[in-house]
């Protein structure tokens, strides 16, 4: 989720400057996300997925308008990967941008535990849910992400709904589309260019589209940080095992590889379809 592939020049005494951008962006991105998703699991104040996918997209949007300038706002290890296979982005930055991004997620974990705190134990104990226990994932949802949706998909045959391979192709498939949209929009070579400033609005729809059709099967992650985040922080705030490895383990296929995977397929069909248009109008001319 960026604007640029590369992070403007800068200064050495300034090299840290962009992993910070990263690690405030995907802050950012992360506190508004699964916030919405606090509030609608925790407080009822969402009605529906599309709610909560627009706050994603208007996140994804406002995160790349306040820190593009200074990271090119990727937010997002599986599009800093990929742009770093396709977009020229150097790999020695790579580590430092995808600890940041982590970083920011776990950061923002944990602020809205402080906050909602109060809220997530009156949910708990309202629904019987033994924190740790089999069947905390309802309230876990809110940091880790579960296949399928636990909002959705309760009792003994619950699981029977999305299998691993049917989650993994759901996480491949939704990044591959949205590291897609990302390549084209940026894309400078194309004409017409999209305006600069409708660059993010444009990603973040894509985003909310792509979450309103996925979110039921996965809860849509999309980005290895945004999962692995505030996973990590639900294991440490009592979680245990629920939050990692999960009730049916494979979080690091589904949402880590798989988003992976799924940038750098989006990543190189752009690439690709682009370099055969050149070709077109290189011969054409």
């Amino acid at each position: 989720m960026t604007t640029t592939a590369s992070p403007p020049a800068a200064p050495a005494c300034t090299a840290l400057r962009p992993c910070l951008a990263e690690g405030c962006g995907t802050f950012l991105l992360v506190l508004f996300g699964i916030g919405s998703v606090h509030a609608a699991v925790f407080t009822g104040a969402q009605s529906g997925i599309w709610q909560i996918a627009v706050v994603w997209g208007a996140a994804v949007a406002l995160a790349i308008y306040a820190f593009g300038p200074m990271s090119g706002a990727h937010i997002n290890p599986a599009v800093t990967i990929a742009f770093a296979l396709f977009r020229g982005f150097p790999w020695r930055r790579v580590p430092g941008y995808v600890a940041a991004q982590v970083a920011g997620a776990f950061a923002a974990a944990a602020l809205l535990h402080a906050l909602f705190s109060g809220a997530i134990a009156r949910y708990e104990t309202a629904n019987g849910i033994v924190r740790g226990a089999p069947g905390s994932e309802r309230s876990a949802m809110a940091y880790g992400e579960y296949f399928p949706n636990p909002g959705l998909a309760r009792g003994a045959d619950a699981a029977a709904a999305v299998s691993a391979a049917q989650a993994m192709a759901a996480e491949a498939i939704g990044t591959a589309l949205l590291a897609f949209f990302v390549f084209s929009l940026t894309d400078s070579r194309r004409r017409p260019v999209v305006p600069a400033p409708a660059v993010p609005l444009l990603i973040g729809l894509a985003l909310a589209i792509i979450i309103s059709v996925l979110a039921p099967l996965t809860q849509a992650g999309f980005n290895p940080a945004r999962d692995l985040g505030p996973r990590l922080f639900a294991w440490c705030a009592g979680w245990g095992r629920v939050a990692v490895p999960g009730p049916r383990g494979g979080f690091l296929t589904v949402y880590v590889l798989s988003p992976v995977l799924g940038a750098a397929a989006g990543g190189w069909a752009w690439e690709r379809l682009r370099r055969a248009q050149l070709r077109r109008e290189g011969a054409c001319a």
